[in-house]
């Protein structure tokens, strides 16, 4: 793992700009897997300032989402859909139907996991955008997520529940259950960033990069992908350091 540690939050979308920058600039066409959470609203806004002061362009960029709230429609608020329009997708040049994010309402759950997977070999990401929880789940694949899972419904650990409580009113509007691409989807990319921000995530990081690779931390199986960086901040990093 390349591990870049920063002295701010800031820095650290800095770092993370720069490796989407020469991704775009590169190949114009790339696939692109996305994140939400608190972790890349900076990247977001870097890459909005870069498209603005015409360094990249997303007109031919697929994005590819990792993961929705089962029982949120696009348009609600705290969807990430909403959420992806909202910090990026409304802010630059994008074609929104290049844009994809599993259906969080679906008639069968199923089914639309499994439409996700196929469009998942379609548009083979260039890059994989990731955070953690603090318990170490990567996506919403959870602890005990096997790491053979494909895109599948979640129930989503009380724990996770109470992270993201902070984007709701309160934490019984919290979603019980998530569609997210799988552990092997993940894998399946061609470079993985990770950013990581907060004294909270501090054990998920050290787990991830020191501790074995076991189910019990999600993120732990990035150390066999050949291509995965890791940008922290020094209180994301206060345990490797």
């Amino acid at each position: 793992m390349n591990i870049i540690i920063c002295h701010s939050v800031h820095d650290v979308a800095l770092h993370a700009y720069e490796i989407f920058q020469k991704q775009l600039i590169k190949k114009p066409n790339s696939v692109l897997g996305l994140a939400t959470g608190s972790s890349p609203i900076l990247l977001y806004e870097q890459l909005v300032l870069g498209y603005q002061r015409k360094e990249i362009t997303f007109k031919d960029i697929i994005v590819m989402n990792l993961d929705e709230y089962v029982g949120l429609s696009p348009n609600h608020p705290q969807s990430y859909a909403a959420f992806m329009r909202h910090h990026l997708f409304d802010h630059v040049d994008i074609i929104l139907n290049n844009t994809f994010i599993p259906h969080g309402i679906a008639s069968d759950y199923e089914q639309e996991c499994d439409s996700y997977n196929q469009l998942l070999e379609k548009y083979p990401r260039d890059i994989q955008l990731l955070g953690i929880g603090s318990n170490g789940h990567i996506g919403f694949n959870e602890p005990h997520t096997p790491f053979d899972s494909i895109t599948h419904v979640v129930r989503l650990k009380e724990s996770t529940r109470q992270d993201n409580a902070i984007f709701f009113n309160s934490l019984s509007e919290v979603p019980t259950h998530a569609l997210s691409m799988g552990i092997q989807n993940i894998l399946a990319a061609k470079k993985i960033v990770l950013i990581a921000i907060g004294k909270k995530k501090a054990d998920a990081i050290f787990n991830m990069i020191h501790g074995p690779i076991d189910v019990s931390c999600p993120g732990s199986i990035l150390q066999i992908h050949s291509d995965v960086t890791l940008i922290l901040d020094e209180d994301a990093a206060s345990l490797i350091q």
